[in-house]
């Protein structure tokens, strides 16, 4: 195992929590506690994140979003990520919530407002996963082309999270005056032209949505997929302890600002060993290793690989493997015992999910130019 750097004093980690559908494993939604249909609905959406805030976590991510053609066996239908971190604002109050969302094949320019909107709504509490789904079924949900040249790829991505910064500083935060005196709502002299020219769009701007509270969203991308100078979180991904900790020493060579570590989680719960759990769920349909590492087992062992990522990462996000099952287990014992042995950063009053991921506040680059 490659130690953590010593001489790296670092914050208590900042945990989140993966959502999409009933959890990690494709045969989630047989072990779920409630009807099906309930998935498709903004009361399980909110039940959830409420029991993840209630628990301490610092944030959740939503997966969600299209659904290509024959990808998910039994799955026909899911809410949009964004939807649902939207849903989930005005219900919560502490929570950041992260939403996937693509940067390929769709207009960057909504897409940046929508993500702008879920910042209004919750308070400043939103954050954006760069998603590039990029296979030849995720193209034709669009009715396009899969990107076949890897830069060509990579551009795009970079330019559209470029855009999406523009964007968001396109309105100054006191652009908004509501002059009634004058009829003036606006302040014209706040608001400025993007005036994008990238590889494959052009975007003039301004934003139709107002500067979202926290300036600039906190943007994640996986490692490899972009610069990570162009975002504030990179993903890191490995089968084993110690790779994921390599990973996310390369990933700080490289230029990372926040590291975030992905594990997938299936515990022990209510008598049966997570090994046993694993197999009835693998005997309907397999949970294929995707390259993260994955914790089977008691409760315990995760709470020590999580400690053991401390001195190398600063973001661990916890995939589980059955959300009903697992979270439980999550937040009556793992979290309180990160919380307790100071590993993890306990529940706060943190306003804005960049306060809470330890980012400084975002200054909005017209008004610094002046």
């Amino acid at each position: 195992m490659t130690a953590p750097d010593a001489s790296i004093s670092r914050r208590p980690l900042t945990i989140g929590l993966h959502l999409d559908g009933d959890g990690g494993h494709p045969a989630a939604w047989r072990f779920a506690n409630h009807a099906p249909h309930d998935l498709l609905t903004g009361r399980r959406v909110a039940e959830t994140v409420l029991a993840a805030e209630t628990a301490g976590f610092g944030f959740v991510s939503f997966g969600g979003g299209h659904l290509p053609p024959d990808s998910y066996p039994n799955i026909t239908a899911r809410i949009d990520s964004v939807q649902q971190a939207a849903f989930a604002g005005p219900l919560t109050t502490r929570i950041g919530l992260v939403p996937e969302a693509e940067a390929l094949f769709v207009e960057p320019f909504h897409t940046s407002n929508q993500l702008s909107s879920v910042d209004h709504v919750s308070r400043g509490r939103a954050g954006w996963i760069v998603k590039a789904s990029n296979s030849s079924a995720d193209a034709a949900t669009y009715g396009r082309d899969p990107i076949n040249d890897p830069v060509a790829l990579r551009q795009e991505v970079h330019d559209v999270i470029e855009v999406s910064r523009l964007l968001w500083d396109s309105w100054e935060q006191d652009a908004v005056i509501r002059d009634t005196t004058t009829w003036r709502y606006i302040d014209r002299e706040k608001l400025h032209y993007v005036d994008f020219e990238g590889v494959a769009f052009s975007i003039k701007g301004p934003s139709y949505v107002p500067a979202p509270p926290q300036s600039q969203l906190p943007i994640f991308a996986d490692a490899g997929l972009v610069d990570p100078h162009a975002v504030d979180v990179t993903i890191v991904h490995a089968p084993t302890l110690p790779e994921l900790i390599d990973a996310a020493r390369r990933a700080r060579i490289d230029g990372a600002q926040l590291v975030q570590a992905d594990i997938e989680a299936v515990l022990d719960s209510k008598g049966i060993v997570g090994g046993r759990r694993l197999q009835i769920a693998d005997d309907f349909t397999q949970w294929a290793p995707c390259g993260n590492l994955r914790v089977v087992g008691q409760p315990d062992e995760l709470t020590q690989v999580i400690e053991a990522l401390a001195g190398s990462v600063d973001i661990v996000r916890i995939i589980p493997g059955v959300i009903d099952v697992d979270l439980p287990e999550l937040r009556f014992v793992v979290l309180p015992e990160l919380f307790r042995a100071g590993i993890a950063l306990a529940p706060g009053i943190h306003t804005t999910l960049r306060e809470t991921l330890g980012l400084v506040p975002a200054a909005n680059r017209h008004v610094a130019a002046r």
